[in-house]
């Protein structure tokens, strides 16, 4: 995922306009605008910062062009886990924004369980279907 895509990914979970996002890091709508485009990027180190302390992710994230798979695997998980952990502790978010998060996690795994169940199974399906 590329820098733009990242920002506009995160600033759409926060809930947030560019226009809201722009006034908070200091910087111009066109900018923000620009950034989430691809046409630009942060000529200053310090906008990385900014962007991610608003965003809530780590500004070595948003530099990172092969960021994907950041969590991929088990040693991605623990790295996850790790990180919500401080975050919850932190104190930070509200009890109930962290209620809604766990029922978020718990939605995600669901519905990778399912489509594993369903890719499996459709699988099986085309191995047993006799060829002609």
């Amino acid at each position: 995922m590329k820098f733009g895509e990242k920002v506009r990914d995160l600033r759409k979970r926060n809930g947030m306009t560019q226009a809201e996002l722009a006034k908070r890091a200091g910087l111009g709508l066109k900018t923000i605008t620009n950034y989430e485009n691809g046409a630009t990027y942060p000529q200053n180190r310090d906008v990385y910062s900014t962007l991610a302390d608003i965003l809530g992710c780590e500004s070595s994230y948003l530099c990172g062009e092969d960021e994907d798979s950041r969590y991929s695997g088990k040693t991605g998980a623990k790295k996850l886990v790790g990180e919500l952990t401080d975050m919850f502790a932190g104190g930070a978010m509200p009890e109930s924004d962290m209620d809604e998060m766990m029922l978020t996690i718990q939605e995600a795994y669901v519905t990778a369980k399912r489509k594993s169940k369903k890719a499996e199974t459709h699988k099986r399906k085309t191995k047993q279907t006799p060829e002609m």
